[in-house]
């Protein structure tokens, strides 16, 4: 507009489901998708998103999806752990270089890149569905790879600690609603993606949060993956005075 405000944009909201995670977790589980809807539509107003009024005037359907991601195995119990462990034992009853022991070396050698493999590949999932693959230095097995030294190899291990920890995520997709309705095909506008570690986090309480600092891209270039930390409250209370004796109530 004019004044540097935007125009109004009329959208409804899409139920695209809830993902689950590895984990039961009740502050995301009992969260129904109106629940989710009702606290999204905050900040969308605030970028002047506002719900249609009519169907033929609606410009955008926005489909929400959110849940917590699945993250690979990384305690001793993987296969290729308990598999390399089978093989240990077996060098020490045979002997290191006893036909028992190759077999079992190159059974849990196998078993181990197949861990690698899965864990590669669930890391570049989640990077897709956090929106971490527009950040390069990811370098997943299926993913680009850049120098693995210094403050590279640094900030790539960072991100890949952070994809490979159980996180909650949102994903706003922006369709064209009218082009869907007269030739019937999807064409995305914009998408939004934000997340936050769900350890020591409740998806309720963050989600408000969450949306509104996201709410500066709904449907603006973020120019690649952007990280920070999430404004904690706080409340000062100051010294204690006395408002005087008071007389005690009456029966």
């Amino acid at each position: 507009m004019p004044d540097g405000s935007f125009r109004p944009e009329e959208y409804a909201f899409g139920d695209g489901g809830r993902y689950d995670g590895t984990f039961q977790d009740a502050s995301i589980d009992k969260l129904k998708f109106l629940d989710v809807a009702r606290v999204i539509a905050v900040p969308l107003k605030s970028q002047n998103y506002v719900p249609a009024k009519d169907i033929k005037t609606e410009k955008l359907l926005i489909m929400v999806h959110w849940g917590t991601t699945n993250v690979s195995d990384t305690f001793p119990t993987t296969p290729g752990n308990l598999t390399n462990q089978r093989a240990n034992n077996v060098a020490g009853e045979f002997g290191r270089n006893s036909p028992q022991a190759k077999a079992a070396r190159n059974l849990a050698d196998m078993q181990l890149l197949s861990d690698d493999l899965l864990r590669n590949h669930t890391d570049f999932m989640n990077a897709k569905m956090l929106g971490y693959d527009s950040e390069d230095l990811i370098g997943t097995y299926y993913g680009s790879t850049i120098g693995n030294t210094g403050m590279l190899a640094a900030h790539r291990e960072e991100l890949i600690n952070e994809i490979e920890e159980n996180r909650y995520f949102v994903v706003l997709i922006a369709y064209d609603f009218q082009l869907f309705r007269k030739e019937k095909k999807l064409k995305a506008l914009w998408e939004t993606r934000f997340s936050i570690n769900e350890p020591h986090n409740d998806f309720a309480k963050a989600l408000p949060v969450m949306s509104q600092y996201a709410s500066k891209y709904f449907g603006q270039e973020s120019h690649g993956l952007l990280r920070t930390q999430v404004p904690e409250g706080k409340v000062e209370v100051g010294e204690p005075k006395s408002l005087g004796e008071l007389e005690a109530p009456q029966k």
